[in-house]
């Protein structure tokens, strides 16, 4: 595929979906089927209006059935199911189109997803696409009957060991997802989109309460101080405005954030995506913190050549004001994350460090926590 987009100064190849490599052999294997010889490639106009010609692969074509496959492209995306091959076999029916999955893709078990528990994790788009692209065989080859399709991969079941599947309650292989059926590399698109899908589950199930963690340190701290709590959580890792306006979306009473301080001080000056690419502003907010709460100046111009948060804390505990510097980073944050939400929303979070043996809440914190846990 030859489409760019520019991420920074990098120029980066896009690629192409799941669901685009399902629709792309599903028409493939109907205008075998239909036309009575196999094909090599396949054109397929996406969603977002990107034309594709995909090469067909494994093309098989009895009196019965067709079958062939796409070979996934993720472009310089790092997607776990970049290479993996998706498969459509398609059969002639009396009418309609039957869109069904096989061995390799995922089942639903939980609310709250694109699909129903019991259907196949073949989402909306792709499901669409599949459609409109049988019936675009159909009126090219004069057919007024139907398709049965079966969309399979063969290493979905240990591909989808290494995704969300498993945490979403998304069993025995991979989704089929995509939008626009084109992939932007290290878009932040898809991230959301699970953290979305992730809490509606929850919603659905109905909790009133969101748990969001930033990282595998917000699992660890889980496990040993809130257990009760552990593998309830929604993990949004640096999107933490995007879950918040998610949770307010879904229609959550309260959310709980649960963070290591190197990642959470950043909320202490309004920056709700705490990816270094976006916004650094640590350093900066401890000095202000520090600043409002009397530290001394002395130990305030050394926190500029510090790396990490632990480094800023191991400065600032020297001095008698340290713990009133962290209580004013606790209330900013709290205040942001109130705006954040426009108070539609009751938030709270809590900031620990483990080097420190730190653990900071925000004011209705407990609260929150002692609802959760009954």
């Amino acid at each position: 595929m030859n489409s760019f987009i520019y991420r920074g100064t990098k120029k980066l190849r896009c690629g192409y979906t799941t669901g685009s490599c399902a629709a792309g052999g599903a028409k493939a294997a109907a205008e075998m089927l239909a036309g009575g010889k196999t094909v090599s490639r396949i054109e397929l106009m996406t969603p977002a209006g990107i034309p594709l010609v995909l090469n067909v692969l494994d093309a098989e074509l009895t009196n019965d059935y067709a079958s062939c496959c796409i070979r996934k492209d993720s472009g310089d995306d790092p997607d776990i199911t970049n290479g993996i091959c998706i498969y459509a076999k398609v059969r002639k029916i009396h009418e309609g189109i039957v869109i069904t999955g096989g061995e390799g893709i995922g089942k639903v078990t939980k609310p709250g997803l694109d699909q129903p528990p019991g259907e196949y994790a073949i989402n909306s788009t792709p499901r669409r696409m599949i459609k409109e692209a049988l019936e675009e065989i159909s009126e090219k080859f004069g057919y007024s009957g139907g398709f049965h399709v079966t969309v399979y991969a063969p290493e979905g079941t240990e591909t989808a060991k290494k995704t969300y599947n498993p945490r979403m309650g998304i069993t025995g292989g991979i989704s089929v997802i995509g939008t626009t059926g084109i992939v932007e590399p290290m878009s932040s698109t898809a991230v959301i989109d699970t953290i979305r899908a992730e809490a509606n589950i929850h919603r659905m199930s109905g909790e009133d309460d969101l748990l969001l963690t930033v990282g595998n340190y917000s699992d660890t701290f889980m496990q040993n101080h809130l257990p009760e709590l552990a593998g309830k959580a929604v993990m949004c890792s640096n999107f933490i405005g995007d879950a918040l306006d998610i949770g307010v979306a879904l229609g959550f009473k309260n959310i709980l954030l649960v963070g290591h301080i190197g990642k959470l001080v950043k909320l202490g000056s309004g920056i709700m995506n705490t990816h270094s690419s976006y916004a650094d502003g640590r350093m900066e907010t401890f000095i202000a913190c520090g600043a409002l709460a009397g530290v001394s100046r002395d130990l305030l111009v050394l926190l500029p050549e510090c790396i990490t948060a632990d480094a800023a804390l191991d400065i600032l505990e020297k001095d008698p004001a340290y713990m009133d510097c962290l209580n004013i980073l606790t209330e900013r944050i709290e205040n942001y994350m109130s705006l954040r939400v426009k108070d539609q929303v009751r938030t709270a979070a809590v900031i620990f460090s483990d080097k420190h043996d730190l653990i900071l809440k925000t004011s209705i914190a407990d609260e929150i926590i002692n609802k959760m846990q009954t």
